[in-house]
């Protein structure tokens, strides 16, 4: 919300010594958190005035551009008081115009420097410009400033009428501070700021009576349309120009000048806060009617689009039909022209979530629509169309027409008992009852003292967020001042500290990251796009999500069942802004959604039962936490002192085997084909019967659609099985200080038979003494066949208690090979 500080000093006395950057100060300790303090025009100066031009010869050049070679009237400007020669590109202004003229010697932002210089064989001294050349909001024309007659004389200085100097505050507005995007709002934080200032609320007016002769309006739907106040004007011109005072208010606030009856309702918008729409009355049939719409209506918005409407949306309708988005948008049907010389001003209050849900489900956001869904003081809407219609009258010719319409009453607000002796209790300030009394009365509320110490506060029409005594506790401690608070260090909390899921789970990002891994945290939704890249089937159970009521993005509308979409599009961003290789992991809680289905919605006027308690927890969906590492790229830097290298699958795997033995949990590998892996070089990890997980080399396809390198790796581990599986103590290494002995062996297996099955039958068949097995060699040649291949491991055996024999160790041998043979297949080559 952009304000200008002497629109803000219309309806607050400050003090004279309180600067721009106290009252942000001020106001930012209440909650309005400045964003930044524009003045219009810095970065100009020198000689920047009104001149009037004098003559205009069009001039085509052989580029065929055509330029304008002007002489303009700048009066004793130039010191000299001749008219002054200037080039000009720009063809919406002519002779007898004035415009805002720079001259030699002045700098216009960007430290753009004006001087008399020749060019199309003139001698251009100065510039006529336009607002984007002096930093100002373009009136859409993208051309010259053309200055109204009635406007300064040529000579004069032109920074007071384009409004340089002023000062305009800009504010982030949190989402239930709605009062705060106006004017009106703005002024009465900065009155309760500062103590014995005034405050004249612009909306405080007296309004005419509602009778019988207004226009027509029915309220069906009361609940989504409280209010609704209708008032016309007759005779409007509808050329008459916007008054400057307003052009330039509405353009420090951030909006565009479109035509004096839109700005109107535009500026009291902004001055009240209350949204108002105008309709071209001659374009009305018969009775304004607010309902909600029929399933799959349509209509044209203001903006031109054809819009399917939901059930929920509140619409305007006539006997033509739907003329507004209720509260939203106007429709195209009724839209105020250039022709309209007749106007009905729709003040309406609407239901702020069913606004929110309307403006969320088209995809419109309007100034209209951000206050409407926030919640706007429905107190207000008599007045606000009340000024809109002074503001026609005034400026635009009009009269107010006698009759007046307001159907439905402004809702009650809420009453809240408090004890005045909360706010100190729980903030720790020394805040006497009778200052929490003042306090809430400073805000606007009602307040009635009761017995005990209690207090009945009824918040304040403009405050819909005050709704208990925790809301009316921060109320007075933002007036007080947070930095009252005092700082109290913290007992020492109780309990038993990090539990052991936890503990194993740091265990794990502290071995990743030792292992020169980053951790990255991604968004867990995906779209159907996610699981096309991934390359999952159709039929794949991944691809069965829990649905968002309520997603972030349209795109994104689900919670993912996997971590690696999200690891892969990081690994991807990554890549493609420069790095030369990734390692990435993360670590993200997935779900799938629960057989039950949805959950079943209560009344919150009851606890609910105990069938409906199960019922609930058995639609919530199961999740578990799951663990990604994607590898691409470089991973080893080449250079002087050899090449480098790249990630692949044998570093993925690596990875699961030091996270396993980091947590003590034994785990087996096997072959397997599950996207998005390569159908030849995927693993499953399992520890007995448990499957884990899967590691291996990314399908082409997948490295393809995420922009990654071909031959990446990823992983992706149940986690919390894993923890799970973890001893409560990981054992540490026996050492022996026997000698170990050392046995190779080299068998001859089918080529598809995989290292992990050979090496687990050796395990297993070489019994307790075998200490490690460690595969060195992989030969394949035409000798031994295209189906073949040629394993060497190396055995390493170790008693604990005495040196191994000859005998004994040629005996464990030949029970691994055996073993290998009656597993595999395998035959020992000699």
């Amino acid at each position: 919300m952009k304000a200008p500080v002497s629109w803000i000093k219309e309806y607050v006395d400050l003090p004279a010594e309180v600067t721009t950057e106290a009252l942000t100060d001020r106001l930012t300790a209440l909650g309005l958190k400045l964003e930044a303090i524009e003045a219009a025009g810095a970065g100009i100066t020198g000689p920047l005035v009104i001149g009037r031009v004098l003559t205009q010869e069009k001039e085509p050049q052989k580029n065929g551009k055509v330029i304008n070679w002007c002489t303009v009237d700048v009066g004793d400007a130039n010191g000299t008081g001749e008219p002054q020669g200037i080039i000009c590109g720009a063809h919406n202004f002519g002779p007898g115009d004035k415009v805002v003229v720079i001259l030699p010697g002045g700098v216009l932002p960007g430290n753009f420097q004006i001087s008399a210089r020749k060019t199309y064989g003139h001698v251009s001294a100065g510039m006529i410009c336009s607002a984007a050349e002096l930093g100002l909001p373009d009136d859409g024309t993208h051309g010259i400033i053309v200055v109204p007659e009635d406007g300064p004389e040529p000579g004069t200085d032109a920074r007071a009428f384009l409004g340089f100097g002023e000062e305009v505050i800009e504010f982030e507005i949190n989402p239930d501070r709605a009062y705060a995007l106006s004017l009106r709002g703005i002024a009465r934080e900065a009155a309760l700021g500062f103590e014995g200032t005034t405050y004249r609320d612009p909306a405080l007016r007296e309004t005419p009576a509602a009778n019988g002769e207004g226009y027509p309006v029915v309220v069906d739907d009361a609940t989504g349309c409280p209010l609704f106040v209708a008032r016309t004007v007759s005779g409007f011109d509808a050329s008459a120009p916007t008054p400057e005072f307003m052009t330039k208010r509405l353009e420090q606030a951030g909006m565009r000048s479109i035509s004096l009856a839109v700005d109107i309702t535009n500026y009291v918008m902004l001055e009240t806060g209350r949204p108002i729409h105008g309709y071209d009355r001659d374009k009305l049939q018969g009775t304004i009617r607010v309902r909600r719409a029929t399933e799959g209506e349509q209509m044209v918005t203001l903006d031109g689009a054809k819009r399917t409407l939901s059930a929920e949306d509140l619409v305007v309708t006539d006997d033509s039909g739907i003329i507004g988005l209720g509260g939203v948008m106007g429709g195209e049907t009724t839209e105020m022209s250039e022709t309209t010389t007749n106007v009905l001003i729709e003040a309406a209050h609407w239901e702020p979530v069913s606004m929110f849900r309307t403006g969320k489900r088209h995809k419109i956001s309007s100034e209209a629509g951000k206050r409407n869904e926030r919640g706007v003081d429905p107190t207000i809407c008599e007045a606000a169309a009340d000024r809109v219609v002074e503001l026609l009258v005034q400026h635009g010719g009009a009269t107010a027409d006698g009759g007046v319409t307001v159907v439905g009453t402004a809702p009650a607000s809420p009453t809240i008992t408090i004890d005045a002796t909360l706010p100190a209790r729980l903030s720790g300030i020394d805040v006497p009852a009778a200052d929490t009394v003042a306090h809430l009365r400073a805000i606007g509320a009602d307040v009635v003292e009761g017995s005990e110490g209690t207090i009945a506060v009824t918040a304040p029409a403009w405050r819909p967020d005050l709704n208990d005594p925790y809301d009316l506790v921060e109320e007075v401690v933002r007036i007080v001042g947070y930095d009252q608070v005092p700082s109290v260090l913290p007992r020492r909390a109780t309990g038993r500290g990090l539990t052991r899921g936890q503990q194993l789970r740091r265990r794990v990002g502290r071995t990743l990251a030792g292992s020169g891994l980053v951790e990255v945290v991604s968004f867990p939704f995906v779209g159907d796009d996610a699981w096309e890249k991934l390359g999952l089937a159709e039929d794949d159970p991944r691809r069965v999500t829990v649905k968002l009521a309520n997603p972030l993005s349209a795109e994104a509308p689900a919670y993912t069942t996997t971590v690696l979409h999200g690891l892969l599009e990081a690994a991807g961003r990554n890549l493609g802004r420069g790095a030369t290789g990734v390692a990435l992991f993360e670590t993200q809680i997935v779900a799938k959604p629960s057989e039950s289905g949805a959950a079943p919605i209560y009344g919150v006027d009851r606890r609910p039962t105990e069938d409906e308690m199960a019922a609930l927890f058995a639609a919530v969906p199961t999740q578990w936490t799951e663990l990604g590492v994607v590898l691409a790229g470089e991973y080893e830097r080449g250079g002087w002192w050899g090449a480098g290298r790249t990630a692949g699958w044998e570093e993925a795997l690596a990875t699961v085997r030091r996270l396993a033995d980091e947590l003590g949990v034994e785990i087996t590998v096997q072959s397997a084909a599950v996207m998005p892996w390569h159908p030849g070089r995927c693993a499953q990890v399992s520890a007995g019967d448990v499957t884990l997980g899967f590691a291996g080399e990314l399908h082409p396809n997948v490295c393809k659609a995420y922009g990654l390198p071909a031959r990446s790796a990823a992983v992706a581990l149940d986690l919390d099985t894993l923890i799970s599986l973890a001893p409560d103590r990981t054992p540490g290494p026996v050492f022996s200080t026997m000698p170990q002995a050392k046995e190779d062996v080299a068998l001859l297996v089918d080529a598809d038979v995989t290292v992990a099955a050979v090496e687990a039958a050796l395990r297993e068949g070489a019994g307790e003494l075998l200490e490690s097995v460690r595969l060195f060699d992989v030969y394949t040649s035409e000798q031994l066949g295209a189906d073949k291949k040629s394993l060497a491991f190396a055995l390493r055996f170790r008693a604990a208690d005495r040196t191994l024999t000859a005998e004994e160790t040629a005996a464990a041998r030949d029970a691994a090979v055996a073993r290998a043979t009656e597993l595999t297949g395998a035959n020992q080559r000699t």
